[in-house]
């Protein structure tokens, strides 16, 4: 690096490989950038740089094209969606991995069929958006392979809750204009398991293949990943997609025991008739969450749910 004497500028990282990334100015100029020993961050020890970050660069000189610009500093992020961490490790030396940064709302995709249709993965991802307090759509994907009513029996608690459901065909073009609507003029992360249809959905709503594709693993039913990278794209119709990584899992070591009740917003209405203020809603007696289970108006696969991550939430967090 020879010069950081131009002037800064500020942009949003839209695509990360490796070490390089791609950062798109105010002004609408793409520079290939970097960090470097000196780069400064207001967001503590986690992932330096991500896809959907806000970020100052400075231009330089250094005899080729290959990078045009440092990253000098990265901005404070709103939110974000970051990777499970691996219990086996020391979590006082683990960075937390952040998988894309400052989203309007998480688009969590499942599909009917190859892989089947999971509403525990769903309600995963539920209790990570309401806890960064993220709107959320979910996206069912494949209807041209399972259009059945009990498929959208199972999607009736969510939309009783109150968040959009939309069902697609990507390979037919089905359900494309109603969620085109749903993501204009919004910064959308989408998530959910390898092999849904994630990359074949963003192709058809950013008007080319620019993602690859891929199809389920016919031995074990699980997708294949085919993203490796997060990259942000331009919708034609105003607004941009993050398209993240396959990921199994992903990071919700801020719920403890205590406070995921919180994030099953059905609870709130109930919590209130249960007898004791510290009621973990799994045994006590007198609790207005089971109580409102038995009577119907809490959907109980709902709260088998809420019970499987409860088990899952290590005591110690």
């Amino acid at each position: 690096m020879k010069s950081l004497n131009a002037p800064a500028t500020a942009g949003v990282v839209t695509e990360v490989s490796g070490a390089s990334y791609i950062v798109i100015s105010e002004d609408g100029t793409e520079f290939r950038a970097r960090t470097f020993p000196g780069t400064k961050t207001d967001n503590g020890d986690a992932s330096l740089v991500v896809v959907g970050d806000s970020v100052e660069l400075k231009l330089i000189e250094t005899g080729t094209a290959l990078f045009e610009a440092v990253i000098t500093f990265v901005r404070p992020r709103r939110s974000a969606l970051t990777r499970k961490r691996d219990v086996r490790r020391n979590r006082s030396k683990e960075k937390t991995q952040v998988i894309a940064a400052n989203i309007d709302q998480l688009v969590v995709v499942v599909s009917t069929y190859e892989p089947l249709l999971n509403t525990r993965l769903i309600d995963r991802y539920l209790v990570f958006a309401e806890s960064e307090k993220l709107e959320t759509i979910i996206v069912v994907n494949k209807i041209d392979l399972e259009d059945s009513s009990e498929t959208r029996e199972m999607m009736k608690p969510y939309k009783a809750l109150g968040y959009r459901v939309f069902y697609t065909s990507a390979e037919k073009k089905r359900g494309m204009k109603a969620l085109k609507k749903a993501l204009a003029g919004k910064l959308s992360a989408f998530s959910g398991h390898s092999g849904v249809g994630k990359s074949t959905l963003i192709n058809q709503l950013s008007g080319h293949e620019r993602l690859k594709t891929g199809e389920t693993n016919e031995k074990t039913g699980k997708g294949l990943h085919t993203t490796s990278n997060s990259v942000m794209l331009f919708l034609p119709g105003g607004g941009f997609i993050i398209d993240t990584p396959g990921i199994r899992e992903f990071n919700l070591s801020d719920i403890t025991r205590e406070n995921l009740r919180f994030y099953f917003k059905e609870f709130l209405s109930f919590m209130h008739d249960c007898a004791y203020s510290s009621c973990t809603h799994t045994v006590e007696p007198k609790c207005g969450i089971l109580k409102a289970v038995e009577s119907g108006h809490i959907d109980s696969e709902r709260y088998e749910s809420y019970l499987a991550i409860y088990e899952s939430i290590d005591q110690n967090s």
